[in-house]
């Protein structure tokens, strides 16, 4: 899944993504730690791996997006 970097604080490795419909799903540090990412900035395009349904979707992974 796809999405757009939001917010993200590099102290606690955490932040939220924008889904391509607006949603704005957080996202914790081992989700981040899991991408191997080292800094996260707003506004670039991510792949996500999630976990549960709408209502109780949890962000597994952030990565960036490639092609």
């Amino acid at each position: 899944m796809q999405a757009t970097a939001y917010t993200y604080d590099p102290e606690s490795r955490s932040g939220q993504v924008l889904l391509d419909d607006g949603t704005p799903v957080p996202f914790d540090a081992a989700a981040f730690d899991a991408g191997g990412l080292r800094l996260l900035r707003p506004g670039q395009r991510v792949r996500i791996e999630v976990e549960g349904s709408k209502d109780t979707l949890r962000i597994t992974l952030v990565t960036l997006q490639t092609l």
